[in-house]
């Protein structure tokens, strides 16, 4: 017997399955909780953003020259 094979999600799909959820199960301390988690996400994709900047930042400076 085969297994199934794994369903692969595309780019962004877990996010916007996220933004989907119902959020009228949750309590306080889970809505709290999914906050935190969310905000150390936002930090995280700056950061990245930032580094990308950089990168490209100093790519163009290398090339203009």
């Amino acid at each position: 017997m085969e297994e199934p094979a794994e369903v692969r999600l595309g780019r962004g799909q877990r996010l916007i399955e996220v933004t989907r959820e119902d959020l009228e199960l949750y309590g306080v301390e889970e809505l709290e909780a999914r906050v935190e988690v969310l905000e150390a996400e936002i930090a995280r994709t700056r950061g990245f953003i930032d580094k990308k900047r950089a990168g490209r930042a100093a790519a163009d400076a290398l090339f203009r020259s």
